[in-house]
């Protein structure tokens, strides 16, 4: 029975998971992150921070687990880049996090390429995805070393080896998404021709070893954090979409063989590339979810997270939240947009405020649930939801009433790396199928729409008009 540590790399945290054949969680391990904000939009982590909590927790899991282990898989956090010098493995940078907005001025430059980069890539110009960043660390901070994705550093400190895999590449704005390469038109458009790019493996492979756990072992199951996801819930067929609400939420539904470019403001990536093979899927992203509760956290309004069902009013009283603390993505992409409340009252309470950040969530990614049905062809039928903040039920029938749509939450809060395990499974053994690796799995709870179908298109009628407003009046400043 193969043995995985799996260690899922993210914006505020690092997990380490010992997983078994059937996909039992032997022991766990984590490390909490904080990112570094600033002004302009600055988002940074320090690089050497995050190798260590990878480290730790990767050492305290096979500590609690008690018993060797076959693989090691690692999960990333997808578009964080940073600078570093590949003599020495040494950091050149911090590391700029996908939230980062300064690499704005890059994509501006380059609207009238929107177009062809949208279909070139299946994504849409803005600095959420790699190259703006790469660009701007290059113009602004370093020319020295190479300048990649967290995983690929990770991966080199860990091996020696200098790749990404499939789905990560997929996220750059420098991958041709129909062939699966580096496009070179792509990269003399960021003025990155000059960059050595690492190599691009499957995210089923065994790219080489590491010593840094104890004895000698394989490392395999290579993914961006979202499509782990993807896969740990079971969205292998056409249609089937799950949404992942940490940092941010971040809904994602599997198109098959097909790299469909999304006519309604999504993206298309590289679900994932098995065998030489590739699926795709479409996302829709919400840059604020937890990071909208840690604010709420942070002002006072509660005093964690998990206080938030006992906070939140019954009823909004007509007060309504965009919370775009971090600017609107999909569909909007408008990074200059601004958080918004609207209704308020004298009436209006803490509690109404909670509420409403939580119901604006769920608003955001009803809107996103749409414009996948519009991808897809047909409506999504069901959605799967994973992440720290399934634990809140108000959030989670907010959800299911806004999108009118059944929730099933998955029953593990270790989606991310028992998705890179899975993929580590299919390394050691190819012989197994997909849905062999990924095994079965029954919901926590399902949360069924209680609102009527009017009272939810009634409410998202009048969040949208906020929604807008708050985008033109972006347009304002």
């Amino acid at each position: 029975m193969t043995v995985v540590l799996a260690i899922d790399q993210g914006t505020s945290g690092t997990k380490a998971v010992v997983v078994d054949g059937d996909g039992r969680t032997l022991a766990l391990a984590e490390a909490g992150l904080r990112p570094r904000y600033g002004d302009g939009g600055l988002v940074e982590q320090d690089p050497l921070s995050l190798l260590e909590s990878v480290l730790d927790t990767g050492r305290r899991a096979l500590a609690a687990a008690g018993r060797p282990v076959d693989a090691v898989a690692l999960a990333n956090q997808g578009e964080t880049v940073l600078a570093w010098d590949p003599a020495t493995g040494a950091p050149l940078s911090a590391a700029i996090v996908w939230q980062d907005r300064r690499a704005e001025s890059v994509c501006a430059e380059l609207t009238e390429h929107a177009d062809w980069i949208a279909a070139r890539t299946g994504l849409v110009l803005d600095s959420y995805f790699t190259a703006p960043k790469m660009a701007w660390l290059r113009r602004e901070v370093t020319r020295a070393g190479v300048v990649t994705t967290v995983d690929t550093w990770l991966l080199y400190r860990l091996t020696g080896e200098f790749v990404t895999d499939a789905a990560t590449a997929s996220r750059s704005l420098l991958l041709d998404i129909d062939t699966g390469g580096w496009d070179p038109e792509l990269a003399v458009l960021f003025a990155l021709e000059e960059e050595r790019l690492p190599r691009i493996v499957d995210c089923a492979e065994v790219i080489g070893t590491t010593r840094a756990f104890g004895g000698e072992l394989p490392v395999a199951g290579l993914v961006t954090d979202q499509q782990a996801a993807l896969l740990a819930e079971g969205c292998v067929t056409p249609g089937s979409a799950k949404c992942t609400y940490g940092t941010g939420a971040f809904l994602l539904a599997n198109t098959g063989g097909t790299a469909a470019r999304s006519r309604v403001g999504l993206t298309t990536s590289i679900a994932w590339r098995l065998g030489g093979r590739t699926d795709y899927c479409v996302d829709g992203q919400v840059y604020t979810a937890a990071s909208a509760v840690r604010w709420l956290r942070d002002l006072g309004l509660i005093g964690s997270a998990e206080e938030l069902d006992a906070r939140a009013a019954k009823d909004s009283d007509g007060t309504l939240c965009v919370p775009a603390l971090a600017g609107l993505a999909a569909p909007w992409w408008r990074p200059d947009a601004t958080a918004t409340f609207a209704g308020m009252t004298l009436s209006t309470g803490p509690g109404h405020l909670v509420l409403a950040v939580l119901q604006g969530i769920a608003a955001q990614v009803a809107t996103v649930c749409d414009r996948v049905a519009d991808d897809v062809g047909a409506p999504l039928t069901r959605l799967r939801a994973d992440g720290g903040l399934t634990r809140s039920a108000t959030l989670m029938q907010a959800q299911a009433d806004l999108a009118q749509l059944p929730v099933d939450v998955y029953p593990s809060p270790h989606a991310t790396p028992l998705g890179a395990a899975a993929l580590a499974r299919l390394a050691l053994d190819p012989g197994l199928t997909l849905e062999q690796a990924v095994g079965d799995w029954r919901p926590s709870a399902v949360y069924e729409p209680v609102w009527p179908a009017d009272r939810a298109e009634e409410f998202r009628r009048t969040w949208t008009a906020v929604a807008e407003a708050t985008v033109r009046k972006g347009e304002l400043i």
